[in-house]
């Protein structure tokens, strides 16, 4: 008995930590309520252990009587006598009551309450360690899974990761070295739990102070920071010095600070931003690299509505609006991001009046006007001159006899009918025919008849 709990006491002193005067406590009380099944309910019981040899005593307080009526809380007064003398009736005597077979017994049922014990003293030792060190970044071993959950050996102690807590583009496995993010040290009704993270933002923030040593000393601010763990992480940074340059000092030479921060975080994209008290400033920051067109605020509504061209539209939306929905939480409004209909509104004005203008002079319908418009015959000129049935008819997607009707009308428009015009030539020709030149035989009846006259 003596050398197992020496044993026990090293190895729990070594591994766990656990003090040994700790232990010792903890397994007098366990013995206690072992040696009441053994000995009996002696009067003022208590459990000695000797922490250097492990030697297990029971004393019990006992008064001295005459006659004893009940031996459990009293003893006689010539045994009490030859114990220690001079001692008198009623006086208080603390007697060995140490049994013979007190060994086995009790170990057994000590062991089970110490180890009970002991387990309620690990767990307050790592309530009172951590307690302090939520918002640290720990390192430890992947030890096991339960129902999506990992648990981390951090040590002398464990953590969970439980599942919300993980990165859903990373797989573990056991035996895996990993950093994570203390969120809380819980001290619940089954004991403190250590509760780890790598998808918390702070995670990305403790990095940065580890890395960048100009943010560790407070040179540079980490001003905001939005993330979707393992796609995209946007960090605003400030510095009140004008001579530093806050980005610069978080992407480092060649990029090597942030090139370790991203490695950590298993190649997930994280932009660097300045911080601007501008918001217009620092939405266009935060949303490169797209092109902003406009941006108008809401006060009130602490909203932005963002307008780009249509090119830059993927952009700042981002791939299923990640930028702009990063943007948001960056900035702290409300980020609307809507395509720029400005230049094509104005396009849309060039037609119309355009085509109003055919409609008008031509008297064509307003909607073919439109769609000659749109098919690169804007003014009158080009409908008139430019083009020929066969094209008009390709453009409105009607017949070559349609389409020479609504050249004949541009034209008239332009210059008078066509058909008017060819007509001339024929009326004036009837109206003073030509004298018809005389025949041959003509001629030569009147050459003939005029030696005569």
């Amino acid at each position: 008995m003596t050398n197992e709990l020496l044993a026990l006491f090293e190895y729990y002193e070594k591994e766990k930590g656990i003090k040994r005067d700790t232990m010792v406590e903890a397994l007098e009380t366990a013995l206690l309520s072992a040696s009441r099944k053994s000995i009996g309910p002696a009067r003022d019981m208590r459990i000695h252990i000797d922490p250097d040899k492990g030697d297990i005593k029971a004393f019990a307080t006992l008064v001295v009587r005459d006659r004893v009526d009940n031996p459990y809380d009293e003893i006689d007064i010539f045994t009490a006598r030859r114990l220690q003398p001079g001692i008198d009736v009623e006086d208080e005597l603390e007697v060995d009551i140490t049994p013979a077979n007190f060994g086995r017994i009790a170990a057994q049922t000590a062991k089970q309450t110490m180890m009970q014990r002991l387990r309620q003293a690990e767990k307050e030792m790592i309530y009172d360690e951590f307690k302090d060190r939520a918002g640290d970044i720990v390192s430890g071993t992947v030890r096991r899974f339960e129902r999506g959950d990992v648990y981390i050996d951090l040590g002398k102690f464990e953590g969970v990761m439980h599942q919300r807590e993980r990165v859903s583009t990373e797989e573990y496995n056991v035996g895996d070295r990993v950093r994570a993010y203390v969120v809380a040290v819980e001290n619940g009704s089954r004991g403190p739990e250590i509760v780890l993270s790598r998808s918390h933002p702070n995670f990305v923030r403790r990095l940065f102070e580890s890395e960048v040593s100009e943010i560790a000393d407070r040179t540079v601010e980490i001003r905001s920071l939005a993330r979707e763990a393992g796609y995209r992480t946007k960090v605003a940074v400030y510095s009140a010095d004008e001579k530093v340059d806050p980005v610069g000092a978080c992407v480092g030479l060649r990029g090597a600070r942030v090139k370790n921060i991203v490695r950590e975080l298993n190649n997930e994209k994280v932009d660097i931003i300045r911080w601007s008290d501008d918001i217009k400033a620092f939405v266009s920051e935060a949303l490169k690299p797209a092109e902003i067109k406009s941006l108008t605020l809401d006060e009130e509504e602490k909203s932005i509505l963002v307008k780009v061209d249509e090119e830059e539209l993927s952009k700042a939306i981002g791939r299923r609006g990640q930028n702009a929905r990063l943007t948001a939480r960056l900035v702290g409004w409300d980020v609307q991001v809507q395509k720029d209909e400005s230049a094509h509104e104005a396009f849309e004005a060039q037609v119309t009046q355009a085509a109003t203008a055919i409609s008008d002079q031509a008297g064509i319908e307003m909607e073919t006007a439109v769609t000659l418009v749109r098919g690169g015959l804007n003014s009158l000129e080009m409908l008139a001159g430019g083009v020929d049935e066969v094209d008009i008819a390709d453009i409105l997607e009607i017949s070559v006899e349609e389409g020479r009707e609504i050249l004949d009308k541009a034209q008239k428009a332009l210059g008078g009918d066509p058909e008017e015009v060819e007509e001339e030539p024929t009326a004036a020709a009837e109206e003073s025919p030509a004298e018809e030149p005389a025949s041959s035989e003509e001629v030569s009846d009147e050459t003939e008849e005029s030696p005569e006259n």
